[in-house]
């Protein structure tokens, strides 16, 4: 089984080599392609790329349309959402490959881990991972997996500027479709919650997500990350 990861990304000149390069060493002689699309206008990341073998694409911005370009380049049978700041661990690969032996598994995510010291985010990740095994309702920053050909025939990411992540996990859970947890984490950087501050994102993420699944439409919402 070929595993294509898809990393979308925006201004991430100094994070694609490192996480280029974390890809490699996990791989584990698995067969893999990694995919760069890149939303900036200019593709400053691109050409920031010196790692062999990538497979570089410009896409229009924003994450679901990156995503949604980097899955219709793949060659692999699975497709990994992995963003530039997340790494994932050790055996990824197989443990992908053997969650979808069964046939009845649609996709699924891995488990999340914070780097950091601060014990509130380290809570955080807790009750993400709580939210995850209760609800099998991951998030993008712990690397969403599916079948191309499942990805393909439900549309994709829709075509959303904000939460396609929460949007596809429930359009897949509406359609019935089975979402395994792996028991390994990924790591995930904690500079969102270090730039803004641990209380205020944590509360406007919770706001969010409460206005969401209210009805207000993704677009509005978007308007509280900028």
């Amino acid at each position: 089984m070929k595993i294509s990861v898809i990393m979308p990304v925006y201004n991430e000149e100094k994070a694609i080599n490192p996480a280029l390069e974390a890809l490699g060493r996990i791989a584990d002689g698995a067969a893999y392609e990694a995919i760069v699309a890149d939303g900036a206008p200019g593709t400053g990341t691109l050409k920031a790329v010196n790692v062999q073998g990538a497979i570089k694409i410009a896409s229009p911005s924003g994450r679901a349309r990156q995503m949604n370009a980097g899955a219709a380049a793949a060659s692999g049978e699975t497709l990994v959402f992995l963003h530039a700041d997340t790494s994932l661990p050790s055996g990824a690969f197989k443990k992908i490959e053997e969650a979808l032996r069964d046939p009845v598994i649609a996709g699924g995510a891995f488990k999340l881990r914070i780097d950091t010291k601060n014990p509130f985010i380290k809570f955080i990740a807790f009750t993400a991972n709580i939210r995850t095994i209760l609800w099998r309702m991951p998030y993008g920053d712990q690397a969403l997996f599916f079948r191309k050909k499942y990805f393909e025939g439900i549309g994709g990411y829709g075509d959303l500027p904000f939460l396609e992540d929460v949007e596809i996990m429930r359009r897949v859970r509406a359609r019935g479709g089975k979402i395994a947890v792996l028991d390994a984490e990924v790591l995930t950087s904690a500079r969102r919650w270090e730039k803004e501050g641990v209380v205020y994102t944590t509360l406007r993420n919770k706001l969010v997500m409460l206005l969401y699944k209210l009805g207000v439409r993704p677009g509005k919402l978007a308007r509280c990350y900028k």
